[in-house]
């Protein structure tokens, strides 16, 4: 991690492959990735072949390792590491193991040297040595563990998870439920707040349930459309490069994917390092042959700062697929994700899908980790409920994909738009879905991964999300003109994940301040139903994902109901704001000057005092 930036995040680094662009199919058509491994004649081959992939994919780390062989007790370091290996490094004090020995290995994995889940200490290991070999003065061992890591984290800790979340889970729901019975039986004596209360349990459990019959589209390894890939970039010099690639470092046919980077006249060093990254492209296409990077990649720089629509805009109209599928400057595709997002579009009506966006970094602090957990929740659990009605109301921006005719038809009205007489400069995502949701069909894909870097700093973060609530409630108002028109159990549960957030901030004030000072009554009960949604969340991440992060979703449900909270009056009125605040635009430049010429003022004044 060359920068100072990439340094102060925790990010897993994998291991490279020989070749730059690993997952790029031979163009020529003589070699494929999956060909090696016997080829994929339908979709159970094709999730076979992904497993394995990941399954051998290895990650750089540096962990002490107490290894026990024939010769005794050894100390070495892993070089590198994969659910089914290890390499190994260590003195030639001792003798080492040889070919066909088996050992015993005692390790930790460090939160954030792999995949999430994969976190633990992992204590007398079984494995055989599959080779020895000297390099650069070092000894060096490479093992193959008898079971996996993933089994052995199963039989370890993820069945005790797996059972405890599942017992909890089915408790908080019974008191969830037994709660809002008894809503029904007080009703009379304040129908507002306990309908406040069935309104909200409602929806939060009906997206759980639903939720629960989602399945990903399945794979026909035939269906391959054309796909541009549009990067909208405005001062990402810190991503842009790990973009790029695993934009282009894709499973999927060379000739019908193509990449467009879009740079909104950054004023840092986007644009160096975009150009460096499509020569460096260049370079090893002609060094290893078959990327056909020259007709395939090309990047757009703005004359001048126009915002990120209409980057996007320009990308669209510069297009020559029949698919668009829009990535963040600071987001990483999985080697699958265009095979896997383009797969809902054999029907014909859907104009829009969302893949599903987890943390790069979620192990940098305990804001990432809480934010890790927000976004399995988010994708996993409310989207795959939307779309289990095909009606999913956010495609979000770290990766989507939309039929390029439809956001054509709607470029003019969505880059012009206007809200309240105010120009809309952010909610790009959920304003486009809201013009496709319309009259097509849109879904979520949770087989198509990105990872995305999330805020590490409660400022940014906190601004980031003030900007998410503006486009949240005016996209939402606008939704709500059109959405009954849709599923009618969907269009009801839209329009109660509406009420319950603007709400939000009357109903608390009124349990935790008004009661407990007007009736000098601890509201045991609203307290008790809180603590029980936070549960709720961090069980669902147990039980999906068996992470060490789970705590952390009761940390975010806290969180929300003390700080993001009271955000949303304050998004009430502050609507027009065309600032992002975590990206010095010219709109948070303009307002920075105004802010220090406020100051000055202030100091003259002062001074004339």
């Amino acid at each position: 991690m060359g920068d100072k930036k990439e340094r102060q995040e925790v990010l897993y680094e994998e291991k490279p492959d020989r070749r730059l662009l690993s997952y790029t199919p031979d163009a020529s058509g003589h070699r494929s990735n999956h060909d090696r491994r016997g080829g994929c004649e339908d979709e159970d081959d094709y999730i076979a072949y992904q497993r394995e992939d990941k399954a051998g994919q290895r990650y750089l780390v540096d962990y002490g390792v107490e290894m026990s062989c024939k010769g005794g007790s050894l100390r070495a370091v892993a070089i590198d590491i994969s659910t089914t290996g290890m390499l190994l490094k260590y003195a030639a004090e001792k003798p080492g193991p040889q070919v066909g020995d088996k050992v015993r290995l005692t390790f930790e994995i460090t939160p954030g040297s792999m995949p999430e889940g994969y976190e633990m200490k992992v204590k007398r290991l079984r494995a055989k040595c599959v080779r020895v070999l000297e390099r650069n003065g070092e000894h060096l061992c490479a093992v193959e563990f008898t079971d996996t890591l993933a089994q052995y984290a199963t039989a370890k800790r993820q069945n005790y998870m797996l059972a405890a979340s599942a017992f909890f889970l089915g408790v908080i729901v019974l008191a969830i439920v037994m709660m809002r019975a008894e809503s029904v039986v007080y009703f009379r004596f304040n129908r507002w707040l306990y309908l406040y209360s069935i309104i909200a349990a409602t929806f939060l459990l009906s997206r759980y349930f639903f939720a629960t019959f989602y399945r990903p589209v399945k794979i026909d390894p035939d269906y391959t459309p054309g796909v541009t890939l549009i990067i909208p970039c405005f001062n990402e010099e810190h991503w842009i490069d790990r973009t790029i690639k695993s934009c282009i470092n894709q499973d999927y046919p060379a000739d019908k994917l193509e990449i467009i980077v879009v740079d909104d006249h950054s004023n840092d060093k986007s644009v160096e390092r975009i150009r460096e990254t499509i020569e460096e492209l260049k370079a090893a296409d002609t060094r290893e042959g078959g990327y056909r990077v020259e007709g395939r990649i090309r990047y757009i720089v703005q004359p001048y700062n126009q915002g990120k629509r209409e980057a996007m805009a320009l990308g669209a109209r510069e297009a020559q697929h029949e698919l668009l599928i829009f990535v963040d400057s600071d987001s990483f595709l999985d080697p699958f994700a265009v095979r896997n997002i383009v797969q809902p579009f054999k029907d014909k009506d859907m104009g829009g899908v969302s893949g599903r966006t987890d943390v790069a970094n979620t192990y940098t602090n305990a804001l990432t980790r809480m934010q890790s957990v927000r976004y399995y929740i988010a994708f996993r659990i409310m989207k795959a409920a939307e779309s289990y009605f095909d009606s999913v109301t956010c495609l979000s921006g770290p990766l989507s994909c939309y039929r390029r005719d439809l956001v054509l038809r709607y470029a003019d009205a969505w880059l012009n738009q206007k809200f309240l007489g105010q120009r809309a400069t952010f909610g790009d995502d959920r304003s486009m879905t809201n013009f496709i949701l319309r009259h097509n069909r849109t879904c979520y894909q949770d087989s198509a991964v990105c990872m995305t870097i999330v805020p590490s700093s409660y400022v940014m973060f906190l601004k980031q999300q003030m900007r998410w609530k503006r486009s949240w409630l005016r996209e939402s108002l606008i939704a709500a003109r059109y959405i009954w028109k849709k599923e009618p159990f969907m269009s009801l549960s839209f329009y109660m994940g509406l009420v319950v957030p603007i709400a939000a901030p009357v109903i608390v004030l009124y349990n935790l301040i008004y009661v407990p000072i007007m009736h000098r009554v601890f509201p045991v009960t609203f307290v008790v139903g809180m603590l029980l949604m936070a549960l709720l969340m961090s069980m669902a991440q147990m039980f999906l994902r068996r992470s060490t992060t789970w705590i952390f979703g009761m940390w975010f449900c806290l969180y929300y109901e003390a700080v993001l909270l009271w955000q949303m009056p304050v998004a009430w009125v502050t609507f027009w704001k065309s600032t992002w605040g975590t990206r010095l635009t010219p709109a948070d430049l303009a307002e920075m000057e105004k802010e220090r010429q406020k100051q000055e003022r202030k100091e003259k004044k002062r001074h004339e005092s």
